[in-house]
């Protein structure tokens, strides 16, 4: 029960933070040989433990479960240490990576964190089809990565590591935009 509440949880922080809107993102924990996930269109404002949606990593995706489950269930497929996937809409990590093919972070915290922020392009009307290898494929080797013009994918070992991640781009990002409105980089 604690994984779940903590998803549920996490899910509205992204929620009451900013990076997320009423209905947006997605957010998935492992559990063994499953995982659980938001399911599709729900509210973060009223979510609870039992709406979440259990899928099976064998590839069984569970009625109700996110478009994104299967996004989720690539990533868990190709990266057997994930215990986590965050899917999230910061808006200055979306503004920031609108016309470039990675982010650099500027500020300190940003370049401890990560080397490089890979920028993926994946065309509106094929998102469903190739987001799920194109996304999993990246995360093997970065713990986060943007989908131009949609939002944030990252994944950790906790849940609580992947939120991290998902907060520190997205304070990174708001840094960058802030130094280039002021002149300074």
């Amino acid at each position: 029960m604690k994984l779940k509440d903590d998803l549920v949880r996490h899910y509205l922080w992204l929620r009451q933070y900013g990076l997320n809107d009423s209905h947006s993102g997605n957010v998935s924990v492992r559990d063994g040989e499953s995982f659980w996930v938001t399911p599709s269109g729900c509210c973060a404002d009223l979510l609870s433990s039992g709406d979440l949606v259990q899928c099976q990593l064998e590839g069984a995706i569970g009625k109700g479960a996110s478009l994104d489950a299967s996004l989720h269930l690539a990533i868990y497929q190709s990266n057997p240490q994930t215990g986590a996937v965050l899917h999230s809409h910061g808006p200055y990590s979306v503004a920031m990576t609108m016309d470039n093919e990675e982010f650099l972070p500027a500020d300190f915290e940003g370049q401890l964190y990560f080397s490089r922020v890979p920028v993926l392009t994946i065309p509106y009307d094929q998102y469903l089809a190739r987001s799920p290898s194109m996304v999993a494929e990246v995360l093997m080797d970065y713990p986060i990565a943007v989908v131009r013009g949609h939002g944030v994918y990252a994944c950790a070992a906790t849940i609580n590591l992947a939120y991290k991640w998902t907060c520190s781009l997205e304070l990174s990002a708001k840094t960058a935009f802030i130094a280039q409105q002021a002149g300074k980089i």
